[in-house]
């Protein structure tokens, strides 16, 4: 039988692999898409290369889902995702006892409900 943290797991393992997958289909996409783009570029409007516009927009995005897909984010990544949110449940968990503590206090005087 599988526990909690077994689970968690493996529902962290699939979401990887199917953001590796994504980025494959996306990369092959841009392989078959933009070489096409480049050809009508060239035969119909040869005077202006506008591809370059699709190949540089299409590829900075590519390049942000390979940093996803693997992991690699210098700046916001999955340990720092990890830290804030370890934060905010200290920092929500601190809040409640303070508003349990003062609800507490403002119910009871010298141990008789007021």
């Amino acid at each position: 039988m599988e526990t909690g943290f077994e689970n968690r797991e493996l529902e962290r393992t699939r979401k990887r692999v199917k953001e590796i997958r994504g980025f494959y289909i996306n990369l092959s996409l841009y392989c078959i898409i933009i070489p096409i783009l480049i050809a009508i570029n060239l035969i119909f409007t040869p005077d202006f290369y506008w591809f370059f516009f699709s190949m540089a927009g299409w590829g900075t995005g590519l390049l942000f889902h390979a940093m996803a897909a693997f992991n690699f984010v210098p700046f916001l990544n999955r340990d720092w995702e990890e830290r804030k949110l370890q934060q905010f449940m200290e920092e929500d968990r601190k809040t409640r006892e303070k508003f349990m503590k003062n609800d507490n206090e403002t119910h009871y005087s010298h141990g008789r409900p007021v």
